[in-house]
């Protein structure tokens, strides 16, 4: 017996130093797009779905069949998973394509009948999958409101989507939300969020650009220059408006300077006409 422990040690001991050296030396492709083993996957997928049930199963889980709960979580859903998750409507992107394990899609899955397990996952993420903690910014209610909207999810179609996500408020979950990045429609759709309109663009710089400011005369046909102007033409009771002193004063605030030819006074020719009839005309 003690021989038979003995032997069990010492191959436990080398099958652990060999699989040190393995990982070590680098033999070990830890790269997204190559899978695990079969036998490697089997022992992972069991490992997290344990895990989770273990974790979740004290969990107590609220009425996911009220409305606001469920207009609450299809915002932050369409702002914060589709980009993984997709949605009735959606194709895949580029991240639902990339990642490994691939995400489950939660327009046909829902959340498999565990809406416990499903909180529990939400809120503390999955290590090494690419599924976030949203728990450390979220709070259970709005979590919650994910779990319930998810529980609806498989049974709409793109315009009951769409129209739910837009009678909601969005993304919100009670502070510290950011601007997050909407998948929808990148791929094929006219009108896409991930790609910005041309005339949008264009707009944004166009106060910025040196050729438009250097082609703009500070009195331009524009309104704004305009209402400036138009402010200064009005009387008021003062009587001192911007221009009406410039005016009275007889000068333009905005007169150009003249130029050296205009300041130079004008003088009658230098010439006199003798008797025979001719021009004589002098020098200055």
């Amino acid at each position: 017996m003690k021989k038979t422990i003995k032997t069990l040690v010492a191959a436990s001991v080398v099958g652990s130093m060999a699989v040190g050296a393995v990982a070590y030396l680098g033999l070990i492709n830890v790269g997204a797009d190559d899978p695990h083993f079969p036998a490697v996957h089997a022992f992972l997928t069991m490992a997290r779905d344990r895990s989770i049930e273990v974790r979740s199963k004290d969990i107590e889980v609220p009425n996911l069949n009220d409305e606001a709960l469920i207009k609450a979580g299809a915002g932050n859903y369409n702002s914060m998973c589709i980009g993984c998750h997709l949605a009735p409507g959606v194709a895949e992107t580029e991240l639902s394509q990339a990642l490994y394990p691939a995400p489950p899609n939660l327009a046909k899955m829902g959340i498999d009948d565990s809406p416990a397990a499903a909180f529990w996952v939400i809120k503390h993420g999955i290590k090494a999958t690419g599924m976030p903690a949203w728990g450390k910014s979220m709070g259970d209610p709005y979590i919650w409101g994910m779990v319930a909207f998810l529980n609806q999810l498989p049974k709409m179609d793109a315009q009951q989507y769409q129209a739910l996500v837009a009678s909601s408020g969005g993304h919100e979950h009670g502070g510290g939300e950011t601007q997050m990045h909407n998948h929808e429609g990148q791929h094929g759709s006219a009108k896409s969020d991930h790609h910005a309109e041309p005339e949008a663009a264009t707009d944004h710089h166009a106060p910025d650009s040196p050729k438009a400011n250097a082609s703009a005369s500070h009195h331009g046909d524009s309104a704004k220059s305009t209402d400036h102007h138009a402010a200064d033409m009005t009387p008021s009771d003062s009587g001192a408006g911007h221009h009406a002193a410039d005016a009275q004063g007889g000068a333009d605030h905005h007169t150009t300077e003249p130029t050296q030819q205009e300041q130079a006074p004008t003088t009658a020719p230098k010439n006199h006409t003798h008797a025979d009839g001719k021009e004589h005309l002098h020098d200055s």
